[in-house]
């Protein structure tokens, strides 16, 4: 489906980013659209995968992860089966929030959340490594989270 958004579908948007619990006549009066307008667009958003799914959002620490780290990884080659092997292991993987790849010495940055240090050691180690698909990893711990997950800028 080719959807193009209109000045509605981003102030939509905007506001269901800010607050996806929102009732759609809460999103209708914050936009200055008719509920059943409102309603239309969002389902026509949805439709389009343009809106992919709503969630809490939980915070960390407050579930005992208190360990943060981005992980630089290398694969051992770049064979079709080894880099679908190491994408379903990431799926699968509930540690493992986010996985972009990326260009430079390594082939993907993970974001990994674990409950200390030592959780995290035994992740990269038991999981990672020891999948046979890892060649390196290289880690960055989050010191302090200033801004996390933003609402995306509807340009």
């Amino acid at each position: 489906m080719n959807y193009i958004i209109q000045n509605a579908d981003v102030l939509i948007l905007q506001v269901l980013q800010s607050d996806g619990r929102l009732s759609m006549q809460e999103v209708a009066e914050k936009t200055g659209l008719s509920a059943s307008q409102c309603w239309r667009r969002v389902r026509d958003l949805e439709a389009a995968g343009i809106i992919s799914g709503y969630a809490a959002q939980v915070k960390a620490k407050s579930v005992g992860l208190s360990a943060i780290a981005y992980v630089h990884v290398a694969l051992r080659d770049h064979e079709e089966d080894s880099i679908n092997s190491f994408l379903r292991l990431v799926e699968t993987e509930t540690q493992i929030v986010e996985c972009a790849s990326i260009t430079g010495d390594h082939d993907f940055v993970l974001k990994i959340y674990a409950r200390g240090p030592e959780d995290l050691e035994d992740f990269i180690m038991r999981r990672l490594l020891k999948s046979g698909l890892v060649k390196d990893t290289r880690s960055n711990f989050i010191l302090r989270e200033m801004k996390t997950r933003g609402p995306l800028p509807i340009l």
